[in-house]
């Protein structure tokens, strides 16, 4: 199954992803991917419940009677392919879980659930192994994102999902102990896959789905490549309808080096920021700042005449359109809305985006006195700062206030702290489990480097009860 083709970069993935060991990992390395693994399963016990995750577990179980793989959150089981993609889809359910900004992509929904089903399937994957899996998965789609640019999100593909396969199919391949051969397949397999638009961000619950499919499509790449099944074995350098070439309609428009850049020195997994806000990850710079401006000079809504917001053109065209209700998904995209959330109910949190928050009219007329503008200094910046912005407050009394912020709280120069992590963890899984449960689970995940079998990680995220 030798894979013959002009494909360096792929094979270069494959072979790190399959020689990839966990002593060869900086212990800072693995102890954040403990960290960012924690906040994952959170933020997917949290999305267990929510109406269109509800809408998918009931939709899977009456096509699938299997009992593979846990729903996490639940006490239900099915496939390990559709159990991917429920969990994967609970992981991004409410705008919670991580993002890899210069990459644009949310890395835990799409490694996890695909890793864990290869746990529960293959019983008896210690925690060293289950971790370097994890990392090989971290570390591959956020430099599938630096290749492409912001561009790629900018032509209205859904980062997360187009970028998303390659993570998964990474760490499932680790995970299913795949030779460089068999791994360059499963990229191939799942890179075919690769699709997500980003209209859906609009109020559609299918946004939130997407990375529940990119993380099912690559671990079917993974299983397929282990039984001898055949991929594109250039899905990034093909000139005519690889990966690259086709995703920016060019034979130019992104770097291939990107794709290898710095392996085992340059660890992109430490480039991978957790939220501390529900909310698309575009916006948490001027939510930051804003709190930053309230501290050092108190106001609130009824003092404000205009807030203009300057940032990157990736930026106004993902979060920065105007507001009309359409449903929480498309309230939580939208940078107005959060701004206007954030000033009126001092947090922007899962509490401020119940069933009605969308059309509520005290948000709807401040979001009003928000605008956003592409800033052609910042943009030029490039991918690097597309969060970066200058926030301006013009106050009813004529005062100007003003704050630039290049990076949000948890990105990785403003890395969360341990115990903040842990916070975020425990209080979104009390939504779900008992606190006993929710103890041992922390406690499975930051020393997981202990277990003797991860599925373990997969049985603690269940409940008990009817399917």
């Amino acid at each position: 199954m030798k894979a013959a083709a002009a494909n360096p970069y792929t094979r270069g993935i494959a072979e790190f992803v399959s020689g990839l060991e966990y002593g060869a990992i900086p212990r800072e390395v693995r102890e954040r991917a403990k960290l960012l693994i924690l906040d994952s399963l959170g933020c997917a016990l949290y999305g267990a419940r929510l109406p269109w995750c509800r809408i998918l577990q009931r939709t899977l179980a009456k096509l699938d009677r299997s009992a593979t793989c846990a729903v996490w959150g639940t006490p239900g089981r099915l496939s390990a392919p559709h159990a991917a993609l429920a969990n994967g889809t609970q992981v991004q359910g409410f705008e919670l879980d991580d993002v890899h900004r210069q990459g644009v992509l949310h890395v835990g929904a799409v490694v996890l659930p695909a890793l864990l089903a290869v746990a529960e399937l293959r019983r008896g994957m210690g925690g060293r192994e289950f971790l370097a899996s994890a990392v090989a998965g971290y570390e591959i789609g956020p430099r599938v994102g630096l290749c492409m640019g912001p561009e790629h999100i900018g032509q209205g593909w859904h980062s997360g999902a187009t970028l998303g396969v390659f993570s998964a199919a990474a760490g499932a391949a680790r995970g299913l102990a795949l030779d460089a051969d068999r791994v360059v397949h499963a990229l191939g397999i799942a890179g075919t896959q690769a699709s997500g638009l980003m209209a859906a961000q609009y109020g559609a619950m299918v946004k939130r789905m997407h990375a529940g499919r990119a993380s099912q499509s690559g671990l079917y790449g993974a299983l397929l490549a282990e039984s001898g099944f055949t991929g594109i074995p250039d899905v990034f350098e093909s000139g005519y309808g690889g990966f690259c070439t086709t995703f920016s309609r060019s034979q130019d428009r992104f770097s291939l080096p990107e794709l290898t850049a710095g392996f085992g020195e340059t660890w992109q997994t430490m480039g991978v920021a957790l939220k501390f806000y529900s909310c698309v990850g575009s916006n948490h710079t001027t939510l930051d700042a804003l709190r930053e401006l309230q501290a050092e000079h108190p106001f609130g809504p009824k003092d404000v005449n205009k807030i203009v917001v300057h940032g990157s053109q990736v930026t106004l065209d993902h979060a920065g359109w105007k507001y009309r209700p359409a449903g929480v998904a498309s309230a939580q995209m939208n940078l107005s809305f959060c701004a206007a959330t954030l000033l009126l109910e001092g947090d922007c949190f899962v509490d401020q985006f119940g069933e009605k928050a969308a059309d509520d009219p005290r948000r709807l007329a401040l979001a009003e006195k928000v605008e956003v503008r592409a800033d052609p200094e910042i943009t030029a910046r490039g991918s690097k700062f597309r969060h970066a912005v200058r926030v301006e407050v013009h106050l009813n009394d004529g005062s100007l206030l003003e704050r630039a912020m290049e990076t949000p709280r948890g990105s990785e120069p403003n890395f969360a702290s341990e115990a903040q992590v842990v916070a975020k963890f425990e209080r979104l899984a009390a939504h779900v489990l008992k606190r006993t449960q929710v103890g041992q689970l922390r406690d499975a995940v930051l020393g997981a480097e202990k277990l003797k079998d991860a599925s373990r990680v997969a049985k603690l995220m269940t409940t008990k009860g009817a399917r």
